[in-house]
């Protein structure tokens, strides 16, 4: 079985899959090691760990390099943390994807807004339109990648996000999605009525106030990723320990 199909079985079992979101090589071994049967990239993290904020701030070739490297040392499913496709068209992003195919990556998320000066959703028949591009350039190529869409209404603390998001629920599944991720996803009737509405697998993040494993099954959550957040407490331990060092003037707190 391909990593494609792994990972794609991955998001109809009887539980959620759980995405170890790496920034380098030997995170993503860490996730393996410990158990994760997928890894994804995250991009604030990697855009951070090279010195960029998040937002495409990194050259496409900058993410193939690292993705190379994670994808060398680890055997598990890749997906990748794409943001808006790092290109203007469709036929663009194809191309993107066809590189990251032939690493070996078997999916990607991809974000229906953009950031400017602010953050803005693309207009729901517009990021449709794209999706379905996008589905059909890979169809024309042969290549097997999971799209993974990302909604953004509840990231933005919009009004009346609920209804944003089943609408554009519904407008992805029919574009050809994969799956839909409704990042910043927490409240139990919302993730009910979200996963009633649509037959693909939803996709919610670490946040604070996630709810448990548990409850986000019984729900019906299909898949569950770290994002960023154990990026950011590693380096909020590792400056504990720096500061550990200056204030004891010894290494021992190291050992």
């Amino acid at each position: 079985m391909s990593n494609y199909e792994i990972f794609h079985q991955l998001h109809y079992r009887n539980k959620p899959v759980i995405i170890g979101n790496a920034w380098n090589a030997y995170s993503a071994q860490l996730f393996e090691k410990n158990g994760f049967k997928a890894i994804g990239t995250s991009s604030g993290a990697i855009a951070s760990s090279l010195g960029f904020e998040d937002g495409e701030k990194i050259s496409f070739d900058d993410l193939l390099f690292v993705v190379a490297k994670i994808i060398s040392v680890i055997k598990a499913p890749l997906t990748v943390d794409l943001e808006t496709g790092f290109g203007s068209t469709a036929e663009k992003i194809v191309d993107n994807l066809e590189r990251l195919s032939e690493l070996g990556v078997v999916g990607v998320n991809i974000e229906d807004s953009v950031r400017g000066n602010s953050r803005e959703l693309i207009p729901v028949d517009v990021f449709s339109k794209k999706l379905n591009d996008i589905k059909s350039g890979l169809l024309k190529k042969n290549i097997k990648m999971f799209i993974n869409a990302r909604t953004d209404g509840y990231l933005m603390n919009l009004p009346s996000p609920l209804a944003i998001t089943l609408e554009r629920i519904r407008a992805y599944e029919n574009s050809g999605a994969d799956g839909i991720f409704v990042i910043f996803l927490k409240e139990e009737e919302s993730i009910k009525k979200i996963t009633a509405s649509t037959s693909l697998p939803i996709n919610v993040v670490s946040m604070p106030g996630l709810p448990s494993f548990e409850s986000l099954t019984e729900w019906g959550i299909r898949r569950i990723s770290l994002g960023s957040a154990v990026f950011r407490a590693s380096y909020k331990k590792t400056d504990e320990l720096i500061k550990g060092l200056i204030k004891d003037q010894s290494v021992e707190g190291l050992f």
